[in-house]
């Protein structure tokens, strides 16, 4: 037997804790991943008792990082992330900016040097992708317009904490402290940092984008499972390694590159689907990694500085979220989804906050508090997407409110006064302009139908306008969209997104509105299926039932009889 099994007992207690305790969560109705923060604090050093190695799990939690990127990247295209740029971006720049002024603001009353507020502001400005993807997958909106625009704008988040990461060693000394040696200039850094992200994007895009999926089809031919998920393991965590390694980017970003290159190869999703066990079990040891990292007496000794951080990072950064994506015009439903997805902190704060600690800019307090913080947020964040229809229902009673945030004198809210009659009376309606109704509206141009498309991502409305198709902007869940879309006149609505909730409303607006319309909506799940089938007039297509008739239909029609 060894003499130490280190390894295997952190695992073994993570994880086995970690049943036992999110077991519990479920059963009075709390996320289970509560629980896992909870086991973390129990085998973590502040507690008494077993004490798991801190490192190793740390270690460990980094695997699930990059497999859950990877996975995130398998369902995120280049083009997916480009669709939102537009929000991304400036949201995510601005929303940092208040977040990181907020909390320098309330460490310099604390009396904290300029660089120790700094760290700590940047601490609380970027959220854990870890928890925003757990969140969207449980609430399976990860594919939707919502879940685009958050997993854009935390990788835009995540883009910028790289130039942090890499700035802040040169400029300690200019911030009050320690001076590294070998350091360079502030701009020739920069210009390495920058380098080397540009000649990694590149590599991937243009060269990984042809390499991995060969490499996965030809794995996949020898028939073996093994070799397969093998592959995609050794791809996602050995490109995150490689891009660290070479190139100075996160393990998190690495890895997020490599899914979406692996995208391209028609086996992306036997990849996600092969991958998906390791990556729910390794992503549990990040929370319990993050639980053992956590001392409660910061709790007694310091309960004020901790609820002005947790107010920072629920409060501040969602409220500004909030406002930014209100002033985009984006609906209310994408606001707050958004606010609530970045109602949080996680891996790139603990990474910082460790980086100033060394540099002599952060004192050890402050680790305490943020990862109070980062608790707090992490076990309340669930919570907070269960408000936001609550919340929702709560604004659009209030009308001078409703008035304010729902898009006033939006221009893409309406259809311009010179469409054609003819795409307002006996039309289809579109909702969904994602991979399935591109096809949709294919067909429909194909067959010179008139149609009007409805869609939530306003680049996408503003492309389609510049190409002369009717469509407005917005949520066709809220009536006032379908309104919009004429669907009072039209002869079908095609509901062509994945959400049996909305689909619901929208087809009870639509027959509200226009009783004799017909309605043909695309489900993911026979339970879905079954349920929206049970409603009156409403045409359900699942996605393996087409398949599988379309296959059959092509089977027997290229089927020979045999002489007998």
């Amino acid at each position: 037997m060894p003499h130490s099994v280190e390894l295997i007992t952190t695992i073994a207690a993570a994880l086995g804790l970690s049943l036992i305790l999110g077991f519990l969560a479920a059963r009075l109705k709390l996320p289970p991943l509560v629980g896992y923060l909870v086991a973390g604090i129990c085998i973590g050093p502040a507690t008494p008792g077993f004490v798991a190695d801190v490192g190793l799990a740390g270690q460990l939690a980094e695997i699930g990082v990059m497999l859950l990127m990877f996975g995130v990247g398998l369902h995120f295209s280049l083009g997916d992330l480009l669709s939102v740029k537009r929000i991304a971006l400036p949201g995510a720049v601005v929303q940092m900016l208040v977040a990181t002024l907020l909390g320098m603001a309330v460490a310099h009353y604390w009396g904290w040097s300029i660089g120790g507020a700094l760290v700590f502001g940047l601490s609380l400005s970027v959220a854990s992708t870890v928890v925003l993807l757990r969140a969207l997958e449980d609430r399976g909106v990860l594919d939707s317009v919502n879940g685009k625009i958050a997993v854009g704008w935390l990788v835009v988040e995540d883009l910028a904490m790289v130039l942090v990461l890499v700035l802040l060693p040169p400029l300690a000394g200019w911030l009050g402290g320690t001076v590294q040696p070998g350091s360079g200039s502030l701009w020739s850094t920069l210009a390495t940092t920058l380098g080397q992200v540009a000649a990694f994007v590149v590599l991937m895009l243009v060269v990984g984008k042809r390499v991995f999926p060969w490499l996965l089809l030809q794995v996949s031919r020898t028939g073996s499972r093994e070799l397969f998920t093998l592959c995609v393991i050794a791809a996602a965590v050995g490109i995150a390694y490689g891009s660290a390694h070479l190139f100075g980017v996160s393990f998190a970003l690495g890895a997020f590159f490599a899914g979406m290159v692996m995208r391209e190869s028609p086996l992306s999703h036997r990849a996600a689907e092969e991958s998906l066990p390791l990556r729910d079990a390794f992503s549990v040891l990040f929370f319990v990694s993050v639980g053992m990292l956590f001392d409660p007496r910061v709790l007694l000794e310091q309960p004020l500085q901790v609820l002005a951080v947790v107010a920072i990072i629920i409060i501040g950064k969602s409220l500004a979220a909030f406002l930014l994506v209100i002033a985009f015009r984006y609906p209310l439903n994408t606001a707050l989804t958004v606010s609530a997805s970045l109602a949080q902190i996680g891996e790139f704060s603990f990474i910082l906050l460790g980086l100033g600690i060394a540099l002599g800019l952060m004192p050890a307090e402050g680790q305490s508090m943020v990862l109070a913080g980062a608790l707090i947020s992490i076990a309340l964040n669930p919570l907070l997407f269960h408000a936001i229809e609550p919340i929702q229902r709560w604004i659009r009673a209030r009308n001078n409110l409703a008035r304010l945030l729902e898009r006033p004198d939006d221009p893409l809210a309406e259809l311009p006064m010179s469409t054609d009659q003819q795409h307002l009376s006996g039309q289809v309606v579109l909702v969904g302009y994602g991979r399935v109704g591109r096809h949709i509206a294919r067909a429909l141009r194909e067959q010179h139908r008139p149609y009007v498309v409805a869609e939530q991502n306003r680049e996408i409305v503003e492309r389609l306008r510049a190409k002369g198709v009717p469509a407005v902007s917005g949520d066709a869940a809220e009536p006032a969209v379908l309104i919009q879309a004429h669907v009072a006149r039209a002869g079908t609505l095609v509901i062509a997104i994945p959400d049996a909730l909305k689909a619901r409303q929208m087809i009870e607006t639509a027959q509200a509105l226009n009783p004799g319309v017909v309605i043909v909506v695309r489900s993911h799940s026979s339970e879905e299926a079954e349920l929206l089938a049970k409603l009156p007039g409403v045409t359900v297509l699942l996605g393996e039932q087409e398949l599988a008739r379309s296959m059959s239909a092509l089977v027997l029609a290229e089927a020979k009889p045999t002489a007998h």
